[in-house]
């Protein structure tokens, strides 16, 4: 059965498996305190459907509470453990159904099985203040094992933490022209490839926004990342098929296990 992936910008992804529709990190505006959307059009209605919705931590551009708040009534909502103490408009949000997860936890929906896996990664609210909730990748477990690593930094046991995977999404650029500790270059994240050992991979976040009034800083940071992991992962993971999206583009991959 194929596993289809709509790449949306950024981190914002559907992933449509076994009948069930999955949205990550859903950001749908065309800017966000200092950035601004510069590459593809804010994703169509359409995509505010989805069965479960996936939060990998609480930075504005992954745990955006305007975005949620224009998800269909009764969408069921994970977020990391402590989001609604740490976010206080998620408690206003009554039309959604959210649930708390950590690391290791086993959310089923429907024929698929969810679980969430440790991503290194400051994911506070704020720069500064407490750490009251874990920054989370997911697995999705259906007809594929599809591995969407929310906001991470490369770390050794990898491998082991998320466990085999059939489809990976991963990060490879950011929102800035600097990529501060805990996220994945295209460098890392080709590495990460050759670590987590996929099928397929998708590189996202990167090359849609960017800080106002920067458009000449280091413009290859936001240009280069897909291109760039593309001719990585062909060095350090040959045997991954990768498959770099535009906005809103879609593929249907075949999984046979």
């Amino acid at each position: 059965m194929p596993v289809e992936i709509t790449w949306w910008g950024h981190a914002t992804c559907t992933i449509e498996d076994s009948g069930i529709r999955l949205l990550t990190d859903p950001l749908f505006a065309r800017r966000l305190a200092h950035l601004r959307r510069r590459r593809g059009a804010p994703p169509p209605p359409e995509a505010r459907h989805a069965d479960l919705v996936l939060v990998s931590h609480l930075h504005a551009d992954h745990l955006h509470v305007p975005s949620l708040a224009g998800l269909a009534p009764g969408t069921r909502l994970l977020v990391p453990r402590g989001a609604p103490r740490a976010v206080p408009a998620l408690r206003r949000l009554h039309q959604l159904r959210i649930t708390e997860v950590d690391v290791g936890d086993e959310i089923p929906v429907g024929p698929l099985v969810v679980r969430a896996v440790p991503a290194r990664h400051d994911g506070r609210r704020l720069p500064v203040g407490p750490h009251r909730s874990p920054a989370l990748g997911y697995v999705v477990e259906g007809a594929a094992r599809t591995y969407f690593a929310g906001d991470t930094g490369l770390f050794d046991e990898m491998a082991e933490a998320v466990g085999p995977v059939d489809v990976a999404l991963l990060p490879v650029g950011g929102w800035g022209p600097h990529l501060g500790e805990g996220h994945l270059d295209a460098g890392r994240a080709a590495r990460a490839l050759a670590l987590l050992s996929p099928r397929s991979a998708v590189p996202v976040h990167y090359g849609t926004y960017w800080p106002i009034g920067m458009d000449a800083v280091r413009p290859h940071e936001f240009h280069a990342p897909g291109e760039e992991f593309v001719r990585l992962a062909a060095e350090y993971a040959p045997r991954v098929a990768v498959h770099r999206l535009g906005h809103g583009e879609s593929v249907r991959l075949e999984v046979a296990r």
